[in-house]
């Protein structure tokens, strides 16, 4: 499914007034209270970010509390559309930001000084690679700290403050340090504005004694957060178009493989009108499973190689032309480049690119409008899905297991089926349940999440409760490593 950010960024306020309220299944406890008093001045600088997290539609901050952040969490606590959620350790307030950002498009999570942040580092990392905004906030040093060569706790016992930020640079897009109410306000809205443009996490610090300081750039009834949305180049959109259905509709048995990158490119709709159209048999890449429906009539499984779907590869692999949407090919994606593709025969569409075989390639052509432009071009041709039925044989039935036998993997598994719904979602954790997952079928609305560039072991877990406390009306099954599952 699309994550959108919806329509919070056109509101000041949130549109319901039991926002705040904790979820109707009461599986995570949630503090609040009342929001800051009025100043003829503005809004404090720790009301500003709460009310901007509000905005782009934010409702959970995942946190561990810390001395340098205490000011700044009573002011989350204050704002009535949000939930301030204690995590156990700063790691999985971090997975828990990616599992939200995964369900509702974006993330936030709020630790203290250095001992948090470096602690937070490794789920920005993998949220980084995943292509996930989450606005990763960190209580800072007090401002008459700075300058003033003092040692401080929590840190590795050195004079010097940006060790925090220099780690974090690498794995995220923009990093904000709030020493001075001055420029807050712009650095805020720079931080947040680049998360959702790059689709990748931000750090903002923010100096402790500063959250409940007022100031005229705050004002108390905040002005709407907005992007300028991005557009293809109307000449570049029209060319590549031309040139994919020349390349297209001269083959005889085309496919299309759906990648990852459509959640960042907000193009799974697209994606599905193409399919709809040309009526080539639809594989989707192992990372990208959940993001293509399973139920599509032309769908043939999950294209991985030797250890993919059965028959999928050897349809994929055959076709004369592939068109490949948001891919990542990677050691594992590829099991170990071992994958029998030529890129002569490869259309490869990237959120903002399109590279028609060895060339030509067209910068600047967003995949949202170069799916539903294509689909209108293209000639129906389903030869590849008939070809694909031809061979097809139907999965087999696990033998029944005897009461007195060990657990099967495979019937484990066909119970875990079983559970699957449209109100339901899978969590599968690094490891054996990256390929038992693979095999479930998943039915209409179903959720799926993994993940599969970083594979941090234990990302599972955090991850589970931020996607559940985003979409509570879902029952969230969590595999974890070696085939065992919880249900949330």
């Amino acid at each position: 499914m699309d994550n959108k950010i919806g329509s919070q960024l056109d509101s000041c306020k949130p549109a319901n007034k039991d926002v705040g309220s904790p979820p109707q299944n009461g599986t995570v406890s949630t503090i609040q209270g009342s929001p800051s008093p009025a100043h003829p001045t503005g809004s404090t600088l720790g009301s500003h970010i709460a009310h901007r997290l509000v905005q782009i539609g934010v409702k959970d901050v995942f946190s561990v509390p810390g001395d340098f952040n205490l000011t700044l969490l009573d002011c989350i606590i204050a704002e009535p559309g949000l939930n301030n959620i204690g995590c156990c350790n700063e790691l999985n307030a971090g997975y828990a930001a990616d599992g939200y950002a995964r369900a509702r498009g974006v993330g936030a999570c709020v630790v203290t000084f250095t001992v948090g942040g470096l602690s937070i580092l490794n789920a920005i990392a993998g949220a980084y690679s995943e292509n996930l905004p989450v606005i990763c906030i960190v209580g800072g040093p007090n401002t008459n700290d700075y300058g003033t060569n003092r040692i401080l706790h929590h840190t590795i016992g050195l004079p010097d403050f940006s060790q925090e930020v220099r780690c974090f640079q690498p794995v995220t897009c923009y990093q904000a340090i709030i020493n001075h109410l001055d420029e807050a306000h712009e650095l805020i809205d720079t931080a947040i504005s680049t998360a959702l443009k790059e689709s990748k996490p931000v750090y903002i610090s923010v100096s402790c004694n500063l959250p409940t300081m007022f100031h005229p750039t705050f004002s108390r009834e905040p002005i709407p957060f907005a992007l300028s949305p991005k557009m293809s180049n109307c000449k570049g959109l029209d060319a590549a178009v031309e040139a994919a259905a020349a390349f297209l509709n001269k083959a005889v048995k085309p496919v299309m493989v759906g990648g990852p990158k459509l959640r960042v490119a907000k193009a799974t709709k697209a994606f599905v009108e193409l399919a709809d159209a040309c009526g080539y048999a639809l594989a989707v890449m192992p990372s990208a499973k959940g993001l293509v429906p399973e139920h599509h009539p032309h769908f043939i499984g999950t294209y991985w190689g030797a250890v993919g779907t059965a028959f999928c590869g050897e349809i994929v692999e055959s076709a004369d032309a592939y068109v490949f949407v948001g891919p990542i090919f990677n050691d594992y994606s590829s099991v170990g480049y071992s994958l029998l593709l030529k890129r002569e025969k490869a259309i490869i569409v990237q959120p903002e690119r399109v590279v028609i075989g060895n060339g030509p390639a067209f910068g600047c052509v967003l995949m949202k409008d170069f799916l539903p432009a294509l689909a209108k071009r293209l000639n129906n041709n389903t030869t590849a899905y008939e070809n694909y039925r031809r061979i097809h044989i139907p999965d087999g039935v696990p033998l029944k297991c005897e009461p007195t036998e060990p657990l099967r993997v495979n019937i484990l598994f066909q119970h875990i089926q079983k559970l699957l719904s449209h109100d339901t979602a899978v969590i599968a954790e690094t490891g054996d349940s990256w390929f038992n997952c693979q095999k479930l079928k998943l039915p209409e609305g179903c959720g799926y999440e993994f993940q599969m560039q970083y594979g941090s072991i234990g990302w599972s877990v955090g991850a589970t409760l931020g996607y559940a406390q985003s979409v509570p009306e879902k029952r969230v099954i969590a595999c974890i490593g070696d085939g065992s599952f919880q249900v949330k």
